[in-house]
C-alpha cells in the first residue's frame, strides 16, 4: 500500500523548511524532481493513529504565474493530476506577519481544488490578535496557528493533518471568478482536454508552452484556441492578481485590529544600516573577514586531532600486517588519500555553520538587495549574489540556485562565473599551500595571518568572477530588462535545528561524494605508483642501490633514493614526466603534474594525491602530508620544492582553474548544451595557466 502524500507549500521565508525539519526529523532524503536538477526534499511523518505519510517540501514560490525555474516546478507538480506524486493534501505555510502577500498563492492553490490545511506560522512574533474563525470562514478550510521556530502547537497541526486526510472533505467554490473571455476560452477547449477543474485548465492555457506533461496534441489545441479568441496571457495574469488582492486586502484589515504587516521598528532601524550603500558594504566585508578568520582559528585543534588519529591508525595497520602489499595499500594508498582530505572537515563544517546562521537570521536577503545595483553593472542582478556566496560552499548548488533568476542572460552569466568563487573543495588545497607562503602567526591578538591570506584568495576569485562577468556582458546581448522581486523577512534568531540539518547535510555530502572519488583515485594511484611497465621498476631499484653505494649513503637515505627512483619509473611517474614540460614554466614538477591531472575529478583530490605520492616516494619521518611536502627538495638542490613562488603559483592556479567534473556536468544540465561547459572549462583553464605563470615569474 502506497503512502498518502502531502505537499508543504508556501512563499520563501515562510518557515516552511523549518516545519519540514520538525515533522520529518532525520527521516528525510534529498533527490531531484523528475526531469530537472531541482532539489526535492521528502520525508515521512507518523500520525497519531500510527499511519505513515510522505511529505514533500516544495520550493518556495510567490505565485502560480512563475518567474523562475523553481516556481515552474511547483506549478507543474500541482497541475498534473496524473503525476504519481500528486499530493492528497496541501499544507500551506504562511508568515502570519506578512499574511497579505502570502494569501495570493494560497487562494490560487485553493482554486485548484486541493484539500488544504492553512498554517499561520510565526505566531510568536505577532502581538495583535487575529480572528481565526473569520479567516477560516473566508478560506473555507481548517486554520492552525503555530510557531515552527519554537516548535509550539506542532502536535495540534499533526492532528489537523490526520483528520483532513481521513475526512476527504468536499471542496468549496473557487475564490477567483473567471472573466467572460476566460470562461469562453475554457468552455471551448474543456471537452477535448478533460481537466480536473476550470482553474487548472486556466493555468494549462497560461503555461501550455512549457508544461512538459501536456502532449503535443493538447498544446496544439490550446495554442489554436488562444490565437482564435485573442487570449492575452500577461493581461489576464495581471487581472487575476488584482482581482484576488481586491478580496484579500479587506479580509486582512478585518481580521487584524491593527494594520497587517506594520513595519517592524527594530528591523527597520537595523536595515537603515545593514542596507546602507557604504556601511552595508563595510559590514558585509567585516562578516566575511570574520568567517575566514574562524575557518582557520577554530578548526586548528580538531584538524590536528584528526591527523594524529590517522597517523595512529596507519602505524597500527603497519604493525598488524607487517611488510606486505596489503599493508602498503592501506597505509600509503587508502589511509594517506583519505586523511589528506578528511582532515579538513572541521573547516568545511565551520563554513557551512556560519553561512547557515546568516541565511536563518534573514541577513542574506539584505545582501541580495544591497548588491543588486552593483551586480547589474556586471550583467547580473541581486539574486546572483546568492549564487556567488553559495559558491563559497560549493559551485554545484550555487549554479542550481540561478533558477531564481528570470532574465536568461543574467542567469547564464551567473552560471559561467560562479565556479570562480573559491568553494569548500579548495579549502584543503589552500590550507596546505598557505602554510608555505604565510607563517602561522596572530597579529594584534585577533588577526590570523593565514586567515587574512585565505580571505585574499577569496577576493582574488571574486575579482576574477566579476571581470569574467563583465566580458560575458559585452559578448551576450539581450533586450529583456533586469528585474528583482524580493521579500525582506524580519530579523530573527536562527533556528538551530535548521542550521544543524544544513551543516550535517552539506558535510555528509562532501564526505560521501569526495570520499568516493578519493577512494577510487587513491587506489588507482597506489597501483600506478607501485608498478611500472616491464622490468623498469626492478632496474630502477638496482640502479638506485648502486648509486647509494657509490655515494656511501646510510640506510634511510638509500631507501629514500630507491623509493624516489621507483616512483619515477612507475606508470604514474611516466605520465607525470610526459606532461612536465608543459607545467615547468609554472614552477611545477611531475609530481605536482600528477596531482593536477587527478584533481580534475575534484579539486580536493589534490591533497589526497600528494599524500599518496609522497607516502610512496619517501621514507620521511613526517606523518602529515603538509610535513612531507615541506621536506621535499628540488632534485640536485637544497631549495624547497614548495618555495614561495611555486606555492603562490599553485594557489593562483587553483583559484581560477575549473577542476570539478561535477560542476561541468551541472552547467551542462542547466544550460541544456555542451557549448557553455566547454567554454567555461576553456576560459577558466587559460585564466589559471596565464595567472599562475605570471605569479611564478614575478615572485
Amino acid at each position: 500500500m502506497s503512502l498518502k502524500k502531502i505537499a508543504l507549500v508556501g512563499n520563501p521565508n515562510s518557515g516552511k523548511s523549518t516545519l519540514f525539519n520538525i515533522l520529518t526529523g532525520s527521516n528525510q532524503q534529498v533527490s531531484n524532481f523528475p526531469g530537472v536538477t531541482v532539489d526535492k526534499k521528502s520525508g515521512t511523518l507518523t500520525l497519531n493513529n500510527d499511519e505513515k505519510i510522505r511529505i514533500t517540501d516544495m520550493p518556495g514560490t510567490y505565485s502560480l504565474f512563475p518567474n523562475s525555474l523553481e516556481e515552474r516546478i511547483v506549478v507543474s507538480a500541482l497541475t498534473n493530476p496524473d503525476d504519481p506524486n500528486y499530493p492528497d493534501l496541501i499544507v500551506y505555510v504562511a508568515d502570519i506577519t506578512q499574511l497579505e502577500r502570502h494569501l495570493l498563492l494560497a487562494t490560487q492553490i485553493k482554486d485548484l481544488g486541493f484539500p488544504m490545511v492553512f498554517v499561520l506560522n510565526m505566531s510568536d512574533m505577532l502581538k495583535e490578535h487575529i480572528d481565526i474563525e473569520k479567516f477560516e470562514k473566508f478560506m473555507d478550510m481548517p486554520v492552525v496557528s503555530i510557531s515552527a521556530r519554537k516548535s509550539t502547537d506542532i502536535p495540534r497541526l499533526i492532528d489537523f493533518i490526520g483528520k483532513n486526510l481521513a475526512q476527504n472533505r468536499s471542496l468549496s467554490a473557487p475564490l477567483y471568478r473567471l472573466t467572460e473571455e476566460e470562461a469562453r476560452l475554457i468552455a471551448d477547449v474543456r471537452p477535448q482536454l478533460n481537466p480536473g477543474n476550470d482553474y487548472q485548465l486556466k493555468l494549462w492555457i497560461h503555461h501550455h508552452e512549457w508544461l512538459t506533461f501536456l502532449t503535443p496534441h493538447q498544446k496544439n489545441i490550446i495554442s489554436q484556441a488562444t490565437q482564435h479568441l485573442g487570449f492575452q496571457n500577461l493581461k489576464y495574469q495581471v487581472a487575476e492578481t488584482l482581482s484576488r488582492y481586491s478580496r484579500i486586502e479587506p479580509l486582512v484589515k478585518n481580521i487584524f485590529p491593527q494594520k497587517e504587516g506594520a513595519e517592524n521598528s527594530l528591523t527597520a532601524r537595523i536595515d537603515h544600516i545593514i542596507t546602507h550603500k557604504i556601511w552595508g558594504v563595510i559590514i558585509f566585508a567585516a562578516i566575511m573577514f570574520f568567517i575566514f578568520q574562524a575557518i582557520f582559528a577554530w578548526a586548528q585543534v580538531p584538524m590536528e586531532y584528526i591527523e594524529k588519529t590517522f597517523s595512529l591508525i596507519g602505524s597500527w595497520v603497519e604493525n598488524s600486517l607487517g611488510d606486505s602489499w596489503l599493508s602498503d595499500l592501506l597505509t600509503n594508498g587508502l589511509l594517506a588519500g583519505l586523511s589528506g582530505v578528511l582532515v579538513f572537515i572541521p573547516q568545511i563544517a565551520i563554513l557551512f555553520l556560519l553561512i547557515g546562521i546568516l541565511e536563518e537570521s534573514g541577513y542574506m536577503s539584505r545582501v541580495v538587495y544591497l548588491f543588486d545595483g552593483l551586480m547589474q553593472k556586471f550583467g547580473m542582478n541581486g539574486r546572483s549574489m546568492v549564487s556567488l556566496i553559495s559558491s563559497g560552499a560549493c559551485a554545484i548548488p550555487a549554479i542550481m540556485a540561478t533558477r531564481t533568476i528570470s532574465n536568461p542572460r543574467e542567469r547564464l552569466i551567473t552560471i559561467m562565473v560562479s565556479p570562480l568563487i573559491s568553494c569548500s573543495a579548495r579549502l584543503p588545497v589552500y590550507a596546505v599551500l598557505i602554510g608555505f607562503v604565510v607563517p602561522r602567526e596572530t597579529v594584534g591578538y585577533f588577526f590570523n595571518l593565514q586567515g587574512v591570506a585565505f580571505m585574499g584568495l577569496y577576493f582574488l576569485g571574486i575579482a576574477g568572477a566579476l571581470g569574467s562577468a563583465l566580458v560575458f556582458k559585452k559578448v551576450l546581448k539581450t533586450d529583456q530588462p533586469s528585474s528583482l522581486l524580493l521579500e525582506l523577512p524580519v530579523y530573527k534568531s536562527p533556528v538551530w535545528r535548521n542550521v544543524w540539518f544544513q551543516m550535517k547535510e552539506k558535510v555528509w555530502a562532501f564526505i560521501t561524494e569526495a570520499g568516493k572519488i578519493i577512494l577510487i583515485i587513491s587506489l588507482v594511484l597506489w597501483f600506478s605508483a607501485s608498478y611500472g611497465p616491464g622490468e623498469r621498476m626492478e632496474i630502477a631499484e638496482q640502479t638506485a642501490e648502486t648509486e647509494a653505494k657509490a655515494m656511501q649513503l646510510d640506510d634511510a637515505a638509500t631507501q629514500n633514493l630507491i623509493a624516489s627512483r621507483k616512483i619515477e619509473n612507475s606508470y604514474v611517474g611516466i605520465m607525470g614526466k610526459f606532461i612536465e614540460p608543459v607545467i615547468t614554466p609554472l614552477g611545477y614538477d611531475w609530481k605536482i603534474g600528477i596531482a593536477l591531472l587527478t584533481s580534475f575529478a575534484a579539486r580536493e583530490v589534490f591533497v589526497g594525491t600528494m599524500a599518496t605520492i609522497y607516502s610512496l616516494s619517501s621514507e620521511s619521518d613526517e606523518d602529515t602530508v603538509r610535513g612531507k611536502m615541506a621536506a621535499e627538495l628540488r632534485p640536485g638542490t637544497n631549495r624547497p620544492m614548495y618555495d614561495r613562488p611555486t606555492a603562490l603559483s599553485l594557489l593562483v592556479f587553483y583559484v581560477f582553474a575549473m577542476q570539478c567534473m561535477s560542476t561541468l556536468a551541472v552547467t551542462k544540465r542547466e544550460t541544456q548544451t555542451w557549448k557553455w561547459p566547454v567554454i567555461q572549462f576553456a576560459f577558466m583553464s587559460i585564466l589559471a595557466y596565464v595567472g599562475s605563470w605570471l605569479v611564478y615569474q614575478i615572485f
